[in-house]
This record gives structure tokens, C-alpha cells and sequence, in this order.
């Protein structure tokens, strides 16, 4: 819809077609960052460790202004990458536009009229994304990247060795022995999607794929769990309408605010928010019990002193593992203020050197937290006056009842 849009948006939600399972997964609210050029973390599932779970991970973000009451399009940029779990792969595109549309099942289909995706380049390695490596060898537009000597480019993280000299993203003389970086935090790339070398066979397919989870997220270094699953659509709304982050690169303005944006979708909504709210809580009534379930999660959890507490990356397919054994019904969970939590030893940890202290902090509540965050939300549903659907006033009440 936009073209200017694979080189300038942030990298927002991701869907997850689940090849075997035909299963959909949509991550929305991570903003954009190297930390999260695995795609957000989702993997596919195969052997006997993911069984029935390998696919494809799309990138979207939910678009205001084409909202009807059987489609939403949802639009953002392309990243791929492979799974820790034993034998996982997946593969990655985020697509610019996205059509959702109740199918004939009576369920929510995704269907990409797209070509292309992007994303950061800062933190993107063969370490960290090596399918995001391997789309980009040929047909890419960079953008705020440095060039190398020989006329390719680079960016901070994307080699263990510095180069001796470049020219940075401003046009300058760049070597190691300067302060500044090479590349700008937000420098870009944009690729055909059919270079993306374990793309999914079904990723044009006209028909779509049916959608059984939606994922919201945010960026937060304390306070919000690593994962949580909604008590039902209505709280699902309420997550997504209240998803934060403390700003990055590619935000506007200072580094590591709290910033409130519903849905991920607050430079890109077309219409009047509190309208935009009401919508997803019609399409929940309308769908009823074939309606997506809906989680959150947090990749970004510090300890007191400032290291991640999560590994991040692939790993986060572990977090994926999780949600669609919960959507199975394989897994059970447990209930906290703030939702349906995993109950320990449920989260596949094999291989991981998490300590248990960390892995606590990590899937902790504290209620004296939750109840600062508030007077936050509360000022935040104020500025959208009347328009603001009752049912969001109804889920934060019922949170601060929870909270105790």
C-alpha cells in the first residue's frame, strides 16, 4: 500500500502460518530492534521435539483504516530465521500487507498479496538470522548502512572483526579507533520474499492459512512476564489496546520511554482508536468460540544489574513451543493477576544454562508493580474520550481487583 513503507516502518507483528498443523500465529508489539531480527522468536516444529509445528513466520501489523466487519488487512516488513529446539526450522517472511478475512469455516484466514519484506540491519549476523544472511544477497535496497572498502555494506553485529575502514552512514571516513557507529541503529534492507531460502510453499496461496493464535508483545526490562495467555478475548483486547514498550532506535524521540501503543498500531491507525478497539471486540463476538486465543510476550526482562534475564533469539521458540501446546491442550497453566502463566517445567529449557533464580524473575508478578502501571493506563484510555469501548474500562477494573 505504501512503498516507502519497507524502508521507514518498524518491525511490528508476526504471523505464523504452522505448516503441519495449518496453525497461525500472530506476534504483534515488538518493536524493532537485533535483538529481535529472529523474527520474533517464533520457530517451526518438527521430529520429535516440535512435531506437527514447522512453517513460516509473516510479519504484520494490524492496519486501521481497512477494517470491515469480515477483513482486516495488517501490513509491516519480512525476517527469517531457525529454531534451538532439536530439529527446528521455519521459515520467515513479514509481508507489507496482509488480508484477514473470515473464511468460509467461520474462522480468521490470512492471505498475503504481497512480494517483499525487511528488516534492521544492526545486530542481523549469520549468527543471530542466518536465513535473514542468505535472503540478502542479491535484488536488496539498503538504507543508512556503512560501505565496505570492496562496495558492500555493513553493519554494526554483523561481523565478530571490525573492518579497518568504511564509509559510515552519514558519508564520512569511518575506523574502529572512532566513537560513533558505522551504521545508524535503525539502518534498513528490503529483499524479494522468494529469495528467502526456506520460505513456505503455501506463502501465496490464495486461499490463506486459518489463524488460531494472536500474539501481542512489548519491550520491557522489568514488570511484564516473558509470556502470558489472555483469560479470554475480551482480556486479550486489553493487552493489546494497553501494549508498551521503552522506545528504540526506531522510535521517535528519547531512548527507553515507556511508551503506550495499542495494537502496535498507533503510527498507522486510519481512524479513531477507541472505534479501532470496538472493532476487535466485535469480531471476537462475531467469531465466538472460533476466535483466536491471544497471549503476550516480553523478550526483553533485565536483572538488577541490566543483563537480559532471557537468551532470546531462536531461543524464543521455546516460549512458541508452549502457546500451541496450550492451544493443543497439551499443557495446563497457571493463573496470575495478569493471566495464564506456564506452570513450571512446562517450558522447554533443554540445553539452556537459565538458572532457576532467573528463570522466576523472569515469570514473575509483583502486584506492587502492576498496581504502578495504573495511573498509566488510566491516562491513556483518557485520551480517547467517549469513544472508548466500556468492556476496556471493565478489564481494568478487573485487573485492579487481581492486584488486591
Amino acid at each position: 500500500m505504501f512503498d516507502h513503507f519497507n524502508l521507514i516502518a518498524p518491525l511490528y507483528e508476526r504471523l505464523i502460518p504452522l505448516r503441519n498443523s495449518q496453525k497461525f500465529i500472530q506476534i504483534a508489539g515488538l518493536p524493532v530492534t537485533g535483538a529481535l531480527l529472529d523474527a520474533g522468536g517464533g520457530t517451526g516444529r518438527v521430529a520429535k521435539s516440535l512435531q506437527g509445528y514447522a512453517g513460516q513466520i509473516i510479519v504484520a501489523d494490524l492496519s486501521g483504516g481497512m477494517l470491515s466487519q469480515s477483513q482486516v488487512y495488517l501490513r509491516d516488513g519480512l525476517i527469517q530465521y531457525r529454531g534451538q529446539l532439536k530439529q527446528s526450522s521455519l521459515t520467515a517472511p513479514v509481508k507489507v500487507d496482509i488480508r484477514v478475512t473470515a473464511g468460509p469455516d467461520g474462522r480468521l484466514h490470512a492471505i498475503n498479496p504481497e512480494n517483499g519484506f525487511f528488516g534492521v540491519g544492526p545486530g542481523t549476523s549469520y549468527d543471530t538470522n542466518p536465513m535473514a544472511m542468505d535472503t540478502l544477497k542479491e535484488n536488496v535496497i539498503f538504507t543508512n548502512c556503512a560501505l565496505t572498502d570492496d562496495g558492500d555494506v555493513w553493519w554494526e553485529g554483523m561481523t565478530d572483526d571490525l573492518p579497518s575502514h568504511l564509509i559510515d552512514w552519514k558519508g564520512k571516513d569511518w575506523t574502529p579507533a572512532g566513537k560513533a557507529d558505522a551504521a545508524h541503529a535503525n539502518a534498513r534492507f528490503t529483499a524479494p520474499a522468494s529469495q528467502c531460502p526456506v520460505i513456505c510453499k503455501d506463502w501465496e496461496n490464495p486461499a490463506g492459512v486459518p489463524i488460531d493464535i494472536f500474539i501481542f508483545g512489548g519491550r520491557r526490562t522489568s514488570v511484564v512476564p516473558l509470556v502470558s495467555e489472555a483469560f479470554s478475548w475480551e482480556h486479550g483486547v486489553f493487552l493489546g489496546a494497553t501494549a508498551a514498550s521503552e522506545t528504540t532506535a526506531a522510535n521517535i524521540g528519547a531512548v527507553g520511554n515507556l511508551r503506550r501503543d495499542p495494537f502496535a498500531m498507533k503510527p498507522f491507525c486510519g481512524y479513531n482508536m477507541g472505534d479501532y478497539f470496538q472493532h476487535w471486540f466485535s469480531m471476537g463476538e462475531k467469531l465466538g468460540s472460533k476466535a483466536p486465543k491471544i497471549f503476550y510476550v516480553n523478550w526483553f526482562r533485565k536483572s538488577e544489574d541490566g543483563k537480559f534475564l532471557w537468551p532470546g533469539f531462536s531461543d524464543n521458540s521455546r516460549v512458541l513451543k508452549w502457546i500451541c501446546q496450550r492451544v493443543d491442550g497439551k499443557v495446563s497453566a497457571e493463573s496470575s493477576a495478569v493471566g495464564l502463566l506456564p506452570k513450571e517445567g512446562d517450558l522447554d529449557l533443554s540445553g539452556l544454562t537459565l538458572t532457576s533464580e532467573n528463570m522466576k524473575e523472569l515469570m514473575s508478578v509483583h502486584a506492587a508493580e502492576w498496581r504502578a502501571e495504573i495511573p498509566d493506563i488510566e491516562a491513556h484510555f483518557t485520551t480517547f474520550g467517549k469513544r472508548l469501548p466500556q468492556k476496556l474500562r471493565d478489564q481494568l477494573e478487573e485487573l485492579r481487583k487481581r492486584l488486591g
